[in-house]
C-alpha cells in the first residue's frame, strides 16, 4: 500500500519513510478519516509495540509536511486523512455520526461572501458542518409526524371538547341556541 510519491515526499524534505511513518501513513490512508487512537490500533495490527506517542509524533511531522491533514469532526481528538485527495469539508451527522465528504465548490458562495465582507481567506479544508445526514432528518421527520398523529385528538375526542354551544352561539343547524 506505500507508494513511491510518500517516499519522495519525504525524501525531498530531508526525512525517511521509516517503517513506523509507512505504517501510520498505510492506516490514515485504509481508514479515511480516523483519530490518532484508531490509528494505532490499525497499526498494532502490524506492530504491537508502537505507542500513542509515536503515533501522535508522526502524525505531527506528516501534517507538517503536507501529508495528511486533520479536521475536528466533534469533541473528541481530531480526525486524520491524506492530503493529497481532494480538498473537501465535512458534515457531520449529529444523530448517527456519518461523516459525509463535500465538495469545496459547495461552499464558495459562503467563502467568497467571507472574503468580500472581512477580507477573510478560508482553509475550509479544517471546517466541519454539523447536521443531520438524510437518513437522520427522513427518520426525525417520520417520527414527528408520528408523533403529532398520536397527539392529535380523535374526531370524537374533537366532538366532546367542543361540548354544548354556549348560550347564544349558532348551533350545528344554523340557528341561535335557545337563551
Amino acid at each position: 500500500m506505500v507508494t513511491t510519491d510518500w517516499q519522495s515526499d519525504l525524501r525531498a524534505r530531508g526525512y525517511r519513510l521509516t517503517p513506523q511513518r509507512q505504517l501510520v501513513l498505510e492506516a490514515v490512508d485504509k481508514l479515511e478519516h480516523s483519530t490518532p487512537d484508531d490509528i494505532l490500533a490499525e497499526v498494532r495490527r502490524t506492530a504491537g509495540g508502537v505507542n500513542i506517542s509515536t503515533v501522535y509524533r508522526t502524525l505531527e511531522l506528516l501534517e507538517e509536511l503536507g501529508l495528511v491533514s486533520h479536521a475536528h469532526l466533534g469533541h473528541g481528538a481530531p480526525t486524520y486523512h491524506l492530503a493529497d485527495r481532494h480538498h473537501h469539508m465535512h458534515l457531520v451527522c449529529r444523530d448517527c455520526t456519518e461523516v459525509i465528504e463535500a465538495d469545496l465548490s459547495v461552499a464558495e458562495p459562503f467563502t467568497e461572501s467571507l472574503l468580500a465582507a472581512f477580507g477573510f481567506d478560508t482553509d475550509m479544508k479544517h471546517f466541519a458542518i454539523f447536521g443531520r445526514c438524510a437518513g437522520c432528518t427522513a427518520q426525525a421527520r417520520q417520527g414527528h409526524q408520528e408523533h403529532q398523529a398520536q397527539q392529535a385528538p380523535s374526531p370524537e375526542e374533537r366532538e366532546a371538547e367542543a361540548g354544548e354551544p354556549e348560550p347564544g352561539e349558532r348551533s350545528s343547524n344554523g340557528g341561535s341556541s335557545p337563551s
